[in-house]
């Protein structure tokens, strides 16, 4: 039976309207990326990861603001640590803030983060990451969310039995990414895991890993039971397969629909990162956006060496002339910003962002 991507759900008392989520991807979720999902069909948004050290002792250099829009919204905040007590004060820094779901990371392979006991590090400390769920759920009255992997090493079942504990703990839904840690993103995700951790669980579970397609994501709702999947790398510069996704529109877009989310895009990267940290880190997305044969690749490499996003525009106007209006009728679109939260508190280093 196929299930209604357009339907709503909830986590406990936060209605999320569709059944797909935008993962909390370091380096890429930034604002401009959580409200272009939400605009596609995400129902769901997450920041990148926060690092609860950086918080605590407010010295971390700051690498830019984290934003809520009025139109990201629900919106979960993700925050990564391995002391209950510095984990609980971020908690509530980020409710504070606004945020609607507070999301503990206990799946980041990425060997700054384990080799500091956090992320999914703590995926083999079951006694320390249920301290910090517990401590999460009770600092905060928002519902607390926990995103993992299946365990450290290839073939592990930790995730089943962390899960179940999590959930005593104060966790009102789990996130797994059926891979390990170790597998990082090679391989492929296994939800058979996943279908066994959703009959072990009374809370929403969703299935993150390999969500590429409309057929894929039904096949994986089918198969576990999941409440909803989760789509990350698929949607890197390509938020049109959001809505293939949610609402089966396959359709290719056009040179100038491309441009004109690109150059959206980058106008409100820039807004929220400064003109000099959005000019580094879009350039990862020139490409995300421009491949799929709808730029030549040799067009990517000429806009990575332009050295101003002005330059930038006026090429990619060249390139698609017809984009400037498309871009007129998303940006009347979009609320004016002024009722964006600020979040005081910096993002960390390993999010890049």
């Amino acid at each position: 039976m196929q299930v209604d991507l357009r339907s709503s759900w909830w986590i406990r008392d936060v209605e999320i309207p569709t059944r797909l989520v935008l993962a909390p991807m370091a380096g890429v979720s930034v604002q401009a990326f959580r409200r272009q999902g939400r605009r596609y069909g995400a129902g769901l948004v997450c920041s990148e990861m926060v690092s609860c050290a950086g918080l605590h002792h407010g010295n971390e250099k700051t690498l830019g603001y984290l934003r809520i829009a009025s139109d990201e919204r629900p919106l979960a905040v993700q925050i990564f640590g391995s002391e209950p007590e510095v984990m609980a004060e971020a908690a509530r820094m980020v409710e504070d803030a606004g945020a609607d779901l507070v999301d503990v990371n206990f799946g980041c392979p990425v060997k700054k983060v384990t080799k500091t006991g956090a992320g999914a590090t703590l995926l083999e400390d079951p006694a320390r990451a249920c301290a910090v769920v517990a401590a999460v759920a009770k600092a905060v009255d928002v519902p607390v969310t926990v995103k993992m992997r299946r365990g450290i090493e290839n073939g592990s079942r930790s995730c089943l039995e962390l899960g179940p504990r999590l959930v005593e703990a104060g966790a009102a839904s789990l996130t797994l990414h059926p891979r390990s840690a170790r597998q990082m993103y090679t391989g492929e995700a296994d939800h058979a895991l996943t279908a066994e951790l959703v009959s072990l669980v009374d809370v929403p579970v969703i299935a993150s890993g390999d969500v590429t397609s409309r057929p894929r994501a039904q096949a994986i709702l089918a198969t576990t039971g999941a409440a909803a999947v989760m789509v990350g790398r698929a949607a890197q510069g390509n938020p049109w397969a959001l809505r293939e996704i949610v609402d089966g529109d396959s359709d290719e877009p056009s040179r100038e629909e491309v441009v004109a989310e690109l150059v959206l895009f980058i106008r409100e990267t820039a807004r929220e990162l400064g003109e000099r940290r959005a000019t580094g880190f879009l350039k990862k997305f020139y490409g995300w956006y421009l491949s799929r044969g709808r730029f030549p690749r040799p067009f990517k490499q000429e806009l990575v060496q332009l050295e101003s996003l002005d330059e930038v525009e006026q090429r990619l106007f060249a390139a698609a002339p017809g984009a400037v209006e498309a871009l007129e009728h998303l940006e009347a679109e979009l609320p004016s910003g002024e009722d964006d939260v600020i979040l005081d508190l910096p993002i960390s280093i390993y999010g890049g962002g």
